[in-house]
């Protein structure tokens, strides 16, 4: 998958080559035993992991349908129609959501 230059990814460090390939990524720092991490780096992390959240959770919902948590055994041309429909109920319930506060 390609990312635009301008383009920021917020990514966790299971991606650890991305900021080879694309200079405008944001992950959190690892600590090692003889390289702790100073409370800057933590600091940093912890701003990373709240940019992060509203995208996780976003995963998680899709997750709760099965549709992308296991594998997809009907046909190909119905995956994106049924992914786009979960998609426009997380929509929906999302601006029940908003619009009851």
């Amino acid at each position: 998958m390609r990312l635009a230059p301008q383009t920021s990814a917020v990514v966790d460090t299971g991606f650890l080559g991305l900021q080879k390939i694309h200079a405008n990524t944001l992950m959190p720092k690892k600590r090692s035993k003889k390289h702790p991490l100073t409370k800057q780096d933590k600091a940093e992390n912890k701003r990373i992991a709240k940019e992060r959240v509203p995208g996780e959770n976003i995963i998680r919902y899709l997750k709760r349908f099965k549709i992308i948590a296991d594998r997809y055994r009907n046909r190909r041309k119905s995956f994106g129609l049924r992914f786009n429909l979960i998609a426009a109920f997380y929509n929906y319930e999302i601006t029940e959501i908003l619009e009851g506060l």
